[in-house]
């Protein structure tokens, strides 16, 4: 599996998913919570006073996917892509753990630990 490397950008993100915290980024000049991490607020493009909050964890199915032909050679399918609804407002793509989803289903997040340390974020119900 292939996962981006930390930048400057995402460095303090990634951090906390070695300890299995999900954060979202937060403008202090207008309040707007986005994610993933960005170099600047994509509602009022200020580029300082960003910083990461912690997050629930929790949200809503908006919309999935089932992938059954694997993108790479050795990747397992089926799998379940969607696009969640986090409890804090922000839309997530994400890998939903298990079967039989419903638009608008609750999840909550669990983790998939990675060789370096780091995690990525699952959900599951």
């Amino acid at each position: 599996m292939h996962v981006p490397p930390p930048d400057d950008v995402t460095a303090g993100w990634w951090d906390a998913t070695r300890e299995h915290r999900y954060t979202l980024q937060t403008c202090g000049s207008c309040g707007h919570v986005q994610h993933p991490p960005r170099a600047l607020c994509t509602a009022c493009s200020s580029m300082v006073d960003l910083g990461l909050v912690e997050a629930s964890g929790h949200g809503v199915v908006d919309t999935f996917t089932e992938v059954h032909r694997a993108p790479v050679p050795g990747a397992a399918v089926p799998y379940t892509i969607a696009r969640i609804r986090l409890a804090e407002g922000p839309f997530v793509l994400s890998t939903l753990d298990g079967q039989d989803w419903r638009i608008g289903d609750p999840v909550r997040v669990g983790w998939l630990d990675l060789d370096d340390g780091r995690a990525l974020p699952v959900f599951h119900r």
